[in-house]
């Protein structure tokens, strides 16, 4: 992940955090590892992260990434991880056989990949109604500074202080408790920054940003009284492929095998 220079939220602690929020929600969901490796005591060359969830008669495919909260808008959140071309051709190899493996009908729905990603085109490419999209992302903009004055901490105590009263702008619980247990976890390794105009104890208008280096990536926050200002973000791309010939035909069976 590292070496690819995938984003905070391919990483291990976000992808940690979606797996804790599904663990403590009934039918949230199957997650899946694809993984290609010389040998199973070495490096992987090649991952991607899946959830599988049962909509009605249906198997949705999706990358975990954004499998439980908001993800931050305005940059290609996910990544299927690959060290190279021929990597991400076995990668997709393996993705297509796990498609081929499902026992109901399914649908693939891969998005907010990066342009250019080659599993996705190489499992485009093999898939027989695969389409690959490209949409422009819209970002958040940090400007809290014409609210009134702006209190900035990454301090794990002050964003922990601040969580009950900024998630309480959210009406699904779910989508709360994801929020304050994935700020609480990038906060305790310096992953995250809180933006805060407040009256008294009572927040005006926030902004949780997740940080990587010299990255910013504005995630989740409110204005006055309104949502926060949009501008456009990075191109995304998104892989779809829809179940065919389902169900398939059944074979018939030699008379020794009825037997």
């Amino acid at each position: 992940m590292a070496a690819l220079r995938a984003p905070v939220t391919a990483r291990g602690p976000w992808l940690t955090a979606v797996l804790n929020a599904g663990a403590a929600t009934r039918l949230s969901g199957r997650p899946v590892a694809v993984v290609v490796e010389a040998h199973r005591q070495g490096r992987p060359d090649a991952a991607a992260f899946l959830l599988l969830r049962r909509r009605g008669p249906t198997t949705v495919v999706t990358l975990l990434c954004d499998a439980a909260g908001p993800v931050p808008p305005g940059s290609p959140p996910g990544r299927l991880l690959a060290r190279d071309e021929e990597m991400a051709g076995l990668l997709a190899e393996g993705l297509a056989d796990l498609l081929g493996s499902l026992r109901r009908p399914r649908l693939l729905r891969l998005a907010g990949l990066p342009l250019g990603d080659p599993t996705a085109r190489a499992l485009a490419a093999r898939l027989p109604d695969g389409v690959i999209a490209t949409a422009r992302t819209h970002r958040l903009v940090d400007d809290l500074d014409d609210v009134g004055p702006v209190i900035r901490t990454r301090d794990p105590r002050e964003v922990d202080r601040w969580l009950p009263a900024l998630t309480a702008r959210e009406h699904g619980r779910r989508v709360r408790g994801f929020l304050r247990a994935t700020a609480r976890l990038h906060a305790a390794i310096g992953q995250v920054e809180l933006a805060v105009v407040a009256d008294g104890e009572v927040p005006r208008a926030a902004l949780l940003t997740l940080l990587d280096g010299t990255d910013r990536r504005p995630w989740w926050g409110f204005g006055e009284g309104q949502p926060l200002r949009t501008e456009l973000g990075f191109p995304a791309v998104r892989l779809t492929d829809p179940a065919r010939d389902w169900p398939p035909v059944p074979r018939l069976r030699s008379r020794t095998a009825a037997r």
